[in-house]
């Protein structure tokens, strides 16, 4: 059975950060459908989005690897 500490991670907090990246996906939908067309395909046809998804990719890793162990 699974304890609630004080770092156990609850519904609602999901909730709320998929809630947060669905309106930031969302959003950045937006703003690139408001940009040029010279833009748009510098966003859609080169490999901007695989480095934007690496480099975040990265960071999460980066940020797990440092994190302090749990007690």
């Amino acid at each position: 059975m699974v304890e609630r500490g004080a770092g156990a991670v609850g519904l609602r907090q999901v909730l709320l950060l998929a809630g947060a990246v669905v309106g930031l996906v969302l959003g950045l939908a937006v703003a690139t459908s408001l940009l040029p067309a010279a833009a748009q395909g510098l966003v859609f046809h080169s490999p901007l989005l695989i480095l934007i998804l690496v480099g975040g990719t990265a960071l999460v890793l980066v940020r797990l690897v440092r994190r302090p162990p749990d007690r």
